[in-house]
C-alpha cells in the first residue's frame, strides 16, 4: 500500500503502479529462469535465481511502501532487471528465440509506472544495455547458443496478456471521479465526500481523502470508516445512518477518527475531531451522501472554554472563601461588641435610641454574616466541592433544634409552628449539619412569607423509599409561572405580596442542592393564598457523593395528576 503520507493523487498513483510491477514482475522472471535455468545449470541454480528474483523486487516493494519515495527504488529495479534478461537471452536462443521479447518490459513499464519522457528515456537505455549485453556475452564467453524451444512462447504471451489487461492505464492520466463525488458537494465544502449504504458502509470516497484525512480512499470503503471511529463515539453514528435509513433531511454527528500518525503525533493521540454530515440532496437506492470535514478548531476551543470555565470557577471559589474570611471577622466583631453594649457590659445607655441603634446594627451584622454564608454554601454546592458527611442521628433531634432557632423568629412575628415527628422514624443515615441547614432554611422562609397568626408545620414520616420530610405554612403562596424559577441562586418572586420581604434568593438554592447531595429529591406545591408545602424525600440508600447529583427537570402537576383548570388550584413542581 502507499505511504499516507503521499498526498498527490498523481503520484500515489505512480508508486502504485511501481508496487504492482515490483510485486508481479518476479514471477514472469522466475517463469523465464525456471524454463531456461533449470535444464541447463540444475534445479539448485534455478531455485536460487527464482528466490533472488523476489528479493529484490519484494524488496524495493516494501522500500516504497514504507519511505513513500520512488526516486531510488525505481532506478534500481530497472538496473537490477538488466543482467538477467541479458542471461536469458543467450541460454534460450538469442535473438531467434520467443524470450528476447522479454527485453520489451524494459522499455515499456518506465512509462507504465512514471508516464514521462524521463522514464521512456531511462527504459530505451536499458533495454539497449540488454540487448547489448545478450549479443556479446556469447560472443566473448564463447557460450553455445541452442535452438529455442516451442514453450518459451508462454511468458511472452503471459506478459501480453498483462497488458491487454492494463491497456486502459496507458492512456493519459484523467482525474478517476464519479459524478457523485465530482458534484456541488465536492466544489462547495473543502473535504472528503462519500457515499454510504444503507447499512452504514461507505461504498464511494473522494479523493480528496488523500489531504484531508492523509488515508488512501480504499482504506474507508465498506467498514473503514466505522472500524476508524471511536468506540464512544460509533453509537451517535450508527443513530444518524438509522434516521436517514428512516427519511431523515439532515444529520450532523460530531465524532473522532483514528488516522495514521504523523512526526507530531503523540502516543495515544492518533485520533482527530471530525463533523459528518449526512445530507439529502443526494439520496437514492444505493444509500445516501455524506460530507466529512475537520473539527479541530471547534474542539479546541471547547477545551480551551472548559479549561477556562474551570480556572474561572476556581478563582471564584477562592474568591469566595477569601472574602468570606476577610468579611466574617470584622461582622463577627460587630455582632460581639453589639451584644455587650446591649448587655449593659460597657455600661447604661444614655436613653433608648443609642439601645435600639445598637440592636439595629446586631440585626445588621447577623443578617450579613448568614449572606455570606449562603453565598460560600452555593459556590460550594455549584462547584461539587461541598462536603457530605454521613452519620447516624435522631430525627427528632434535629427537628427539635431546628424549631429551638427558629422559635424566637417565629415569636416574635406571631406565627406557630409545629413538629409532628413520627415514632417510626428513629435514627437516619445522612449528614446532620446539612440536614439541619435544610430545616433551618425551610423554616425561615415560611415564617417569612407567613402573616401573624400562621401556622407552620414540620412533618416528619418514614416511607418506603426513605425519610419524607414536609415543611407546609399558610402563607401567601406562590404563583404557577413563579415556580420554574425558584431554587435558583439569586433568584426571588417578586409581585405586590413578597415586595416588602428581605431575602437574596439563595434559601431554596441551598436545599435543592443539599437534597441532590444526598441522592433525594424535592418538591414544591402551592397556589396564591393557598400556602406552601416543600417535601423533601431523603433515601435510606449511603451517600454517593457529588458524582450523583442530578438535575431534574422542573415539572408542574397538579396534585391529583390531573390537568389544571381552575385558575387558583394549587399544583405541584418536582425536581
Amino acid at each position: 500500500m502507499v505511504h499516507p503520507s503521499v498526498t498527490d493523487t498523481s503520484e500515489r498513483g505512480r508508486q502504485r503502479r511501481l508496487l504492482g510491477v515490483a510485486l508481479a514482475g518476479p514471477f514472469l522472471v522466475s517463469a523465464a529462469f525456471a524454463q531456461v535455468l533449470a535444464p541447463v545449470a540444475g534445479v539448485p541454480v534455478a531455485l536460487a535465481a527464482i528466490c533472488m528474483c523476489f528479493v529484490i523486487g519484494w524488496t524495493v516493494a516494501v522500500a516504497v511502501a514504507q519511505s513513500g519515495s520512488r526516486s531510488v527504488a525505481g532506478p534500481a529495479l530497472l538496473v537490477a532487471a538488466v543482467a538477467p534478461l541479458a542471461l536469458l537471452v543467450p541460454l534460450a536462443g538469442g535473438p531467434s528465440s520467443p524470450l528476447f521479447l522479454s527485453f520489451v518490459p524494459l522499455l515499456l513499464e518506465p512509462v507504465f509506472v512514471a508516464r514521462t519522457r524521463f522514464a521512456l528515456v531511462g527504459g530505451a537505455l536499458a533495454a539497449a544495455a540488454a540487448i547489448i549485453m545478450g549479443v556479446l556475452l556469447p560472443l566473448i564467453h564463447g557460450m553455445a547458443v541452442d535452438a529455442p524451444a516451442a514453450w518459451f512462447w508462454l511468458v511472452p504471451l503471459a506478459y501480453a496478456g498483462t497488458l491487454w489487461l492494463r491497456r486502459a492505464a496507458f492512456l493519459p492520466e484523467v482525474e478517476a471521479a464519479s459524478p457523485r463525488t465530482t458534484s456541488f458537494l465536492a466544489d462547495r465544502y473543502p473535504a472528503v465526500t462519500m457515499r454510504l449504504s444503507p447499512n452504514g458502509e461507505v461504498s464511494e470516497c473522494s479523493a480528496q481523502a488523500h489531504s484531508v484525512l492523509t488515508l488512501d480512499p480504499q482504506f474507508l470503503l465498506g467498514a473503514g470508516l466505522l472500524d476508524r471511529v471511536h468506540v464512544a463515539d460509533r453509537i451517535a453514528y450508527l443513530a444518524a445512518v438509522a434516521d436517514m435509513r428512516e427519511g431523515a433531511a439532515y444529520r450532523s454527528v460530531e465524532l473522532r477518527l483514528r488516522l495514521p500518525a504523523d512526526a507530531d503525533s503523540q502516543p495515544g493521540h492518533g485520533y482527530r475531531p471530525f463533523v459528518l454530515e449526512f445530507v439529502s440532496d443526494e439520496v437514492g437506492e444505493d444509500g445516501f451522501a455524506v460530507i466529512l470535514r475537520e473539527n479541530t478548531t471547534v474542539a479546541r476551543l471547547r477545551e480551551e472554554l472548559d479549561a477556562a470555565r474551570g480556572c474561572a470557577e476556581t478563582e471564584k471559589i477562592r474568591f469566595l472563601a477569601t472574602v468570606s474570611h476577610e468579611l466574617r471577622t470584622p461582622l463577627n466583631t460587630i455582632i460581639g461588641f453589639s451584644d455587650m453594649l446591649l448587655c449593659g457590659m460597657a455600661g447604661p445607655f444614655g436613653n433608648e435610641r443609642q439601645r435600639e441603634y445598637t440592636g439595629l446594627v446586631r440585626e445588621s451584622g447577623e443578617h450579613l454574616l448568614a449572606v455570606v454564608n449562603a453565598i460560600l454554601d452555593v459556590a460550594k454546592l455549584e462547584s461539587g466541592t461541598y462536603p457530605i458527611v454521613r452519620e447516624h442521628f435522631r430525627m427528632l433531634e434535629a427537628v427539635e433544634t431546628s424549631k429551638a432557632i427558629m422559635s424566637y423568629q417565629a415569636a416574635a412575628k406571631g406565627v406557630e409552628l409545629e413538629c409532628r415527628v413520627d415514632e417510626t422514624v428513629g435514627e437516619v443515615h445522612a449528614d446532620k449539619r446539612a440536614l439541619q441547614q435544610i430545616l433551618i432554611n425551610l423554616l425561615s422562609n415560611a415564617v417569612k412569607f407567613t402573616p401573624a397568626g400562621g401556622t407552620v408545620t414540620v412533618k416528619v414520616e418514614r416511607q418506603a423509599e426513605g425519610v419524607r420530610l414536609s415543611v407546609s405554612d399558610t402563607g401567601i403562596g406562590i404563583a404557577e409561572e413563579d415556580l420554574p424559577r425558584i431554587g435558583k441562586p439569586f433568584v426571588q418572586v417578586l409581585n405586590d405580596y413578597t415586595r416588602q420581604y428581605e431575602g437574596t434568593g439563595l434559601g431554596l438554592s441551598l436545599v435543592r442542592g443539599l437534597v441532590e447531595l444526598h441522592g433525594g429529591s424535592m418538591a414544591v406545591e402551592s397556589a396564591p393564598g393557598m400556602g406552601t408545602s416543600v417535601e423533601i424525600t431523603i433515601p435510606f440508600e449511603d451517600c454517593t457523593g457529588s458524582k450523583d447529583r442530578h438535575d431534574a427537570e422542573i415539572l408542574t402537576i397538579s396534585p391529583s395528576g390531573k390537568p389544571r383548570r381552575k385558575a387558583n388550584e394549587a399544583f405541584r413542581q418536582s425536581a
